[in-house]
C-alpha cells in the first residue's frame, strides 16, 4: 500500500506547493491549484490534522549565526538496555547543537547532526556535553567539508 493512497491529485499539489514555499497565501495556493480558496483551506486544514503537513519553520543561515560547522557523530553506546535507550534520547532532547538524532541499525546505535561555530567549539560541546550523555562509550565524529545537497522537501 502506498501510503499517498489517501491523497488525490490535488492534495499532492497542495502538499509540493507547501514544500517550496510554506509561506504561500491561501489565495495564491487556490490559484497554483485550481481550486477555491475555501475548498483549499479545507483540505490544507485536513491534511495538517491527518500528519501530512507537520508545521511551518523559516531556514535560517547557519553561517550568518555562528554555526557554520556541521558535524556528524557516530555513537556508540555501552549497553543496548530499553533504559539506556530512554536516558539517551531524553538526554539529547534538551541539547540544542543537536540538530537531529537517529537510531540506527548496523556497527553504532545513534547518528547525531550537530551545528557548530568551528572545531573549537565542537571540541568543548564534545568534551561537557557529547561524552557526557548517558550511557555514551564511543563516538566518531565526522566534520563535513562541503554541504552538496540539504533539502527537506520530499518527492512527491
Amino acid at each position: 500500500m502506498n501510503l499517498t493512497d489517501d491523497l488525490d491529485r490535488i492534495d499532492l499539489k497542495i502538499l509540493a506547493a507547501l514544500q517550496t514555499d510554506g509561506r504561500l497565501p491561501n489565495q495564491k495556493l487556490a490559484e497554483a491549484v485550481a481550486l477555491s480558496p475555501t475548498a483549499v483551506l479545507a483540505r490544507t486544514q485536513r491534511l495538517t490534522r491527518e500528519g501530512y503537513i507537520l508545521g511551518y519553520e523559516a531556514r535560517l543561515n547557519p553561517l550568518k549565526l555562528g554555526r557554520g560547522m556541521m558535524v556528524f557523530v557516530e555513537v556508540l553506546l555501552d549497553k543496548t538496555t530499553p533504559n539506556v535507550f530512554e536516558q539517551f534520547k531524553a538526554a539529547v532532547q534538551v541539547q540544542p547543537a543537536i540538530m537531529e538524532c537517529h537510531m540506527v541499525a548496523g556497527g553504532f546505535d545513534y547518528l547525531l547532526k550537530t551545528r557548530m561555530a568551528d572545531m573549537a567549539a565542537y571540541r568543548d560541546f564534545a568534551g561537557t556535553v557529547l561524552w557526557q550523555l548517558p550511557g555514551v562509550r564511543e563516538t566518531r565524529t565526522y566534520a563535513v567539508m562541503e554541504e552538496v545537497k540539504c533539502t527537506t522537501r520530499l518527492p512527491l
